[in-house]
C-alpha cells in the first residue's frame, strides 16, 4: 500500500555543505577537554554538524521538491571548494562554534549564487551576512560562561584542509516532537569535477 504524503505538510529545511568525517573526527578530538569540563553545555551530535549557506525556515514540500533541480544544477556548474575547520569563538555568550579557513571567498560566493536561486524561485527567507561557522554547542540559559572558556580553548585549533564535494538541501527535526534538533539530507549533489 502507498504512503500517503501530506503536502499541506511543511519541512523546516536549510542548505548547506558538510565536512568529511575525517575533519570532524578531528575537530571532535581537540573538543574532548571541552566536553569533559562542560557537560551542562547542548552539545551538537558531530553527525549533524554543516556549515549553512542560506536558513530557508518552513517550507511545504512541494516547494522543497521544486527547488531540488535548479540546486542540482547550481552545484553541478561549481567547483569543489577547499575548507578548513579553523579556530572558534561564540555568539552572544550562548552558541560555540568553530571557523572556517580555507577558500573563505570561494564559500561566500557559493552563499551568494545559492540564496540568489532561492530568491529568484521566490522563498522569502531572512538573508543575514554569511558568517562561515560550524555551530558547536549552545549554553543554558544560566551558563554562558561555559561558551566563553571552551571558545578559548579552542581558539588556537588549525584543522586539515578537505574538500566540499556536495551541496546538502537539509531538513530540521525530522519526527518533530520533544528533544534535540536533529537533521537529515533532503537531497544533495556532487559539485562539478567532484569525485
Amino acid at each position: 500500500m502507498n504512503e500517503q504524503i501530506d503536502e499541506a505538510a511543511t519541512v523546516r529545511v536549510f542548505i548547506a555543505l558538510a565536512p568529511p568525517d575525517e575533519a570532524k573526527e578531528e575537530l571532535a578530538q581537540a573538543l574532548r577537554p571541552a566536553y569533559d569540563a562542560f557537560p551542562q553545555m547542548r552539545w551538537n551530535r558531530i553527525e549533524d554538524w554543516h556549515i549553512t549557506l542560506a536558513f530557508l525556515g518552513e517550507l511545504p514540500r512541494p516547494v522543497v521538491s521544486l527547488l531540488q533541480p535548479p540546486l542540482a544544477e547550481l552545484a553541478a556548474a561549481h567547483r569543489p571548494l577547499h575548507l578548513a575547520l579553523r579556530g572558534s569563538g561564540h555568539f552572544d555568550e550562548r552558541v560555540l562554534w568553530s571557523g572556517i579557513g580555507g577558500d573563505v571567498d570561494g564559500l561566500r560566493q557559493l552563499a551568494g549564487e545559492v540564496r540568489t536561486l532561492v530568491e529568484r524561485h521566490g522563498i522569502a527567507f531572512t538573508d543575514r551576512p554569511l558568517n562561515p561557522h560550524l555551530t558547536l554547542a549552545r549554553a543554558r540559559r544560566d551558563d554562558t560562561s561555559s561558551v566563553v572558556r571552551a571558545a578559548a580553548g579552542l581558539r588556537d585549533f588549525s584543522g586539515r584542509g578537505w574538500q566540499a564535494e556536495r551541496l546538502h538541501l537539509v531538513g530540521s527535526n525530522y519526527g518533530r516532537g520533544p528533544g534535540p534538533i536533529r537533521y537529515r539530507d533532503v537531497a544533495s549533489w556532487p559539485f562539478g569535477g567532484a569525485g
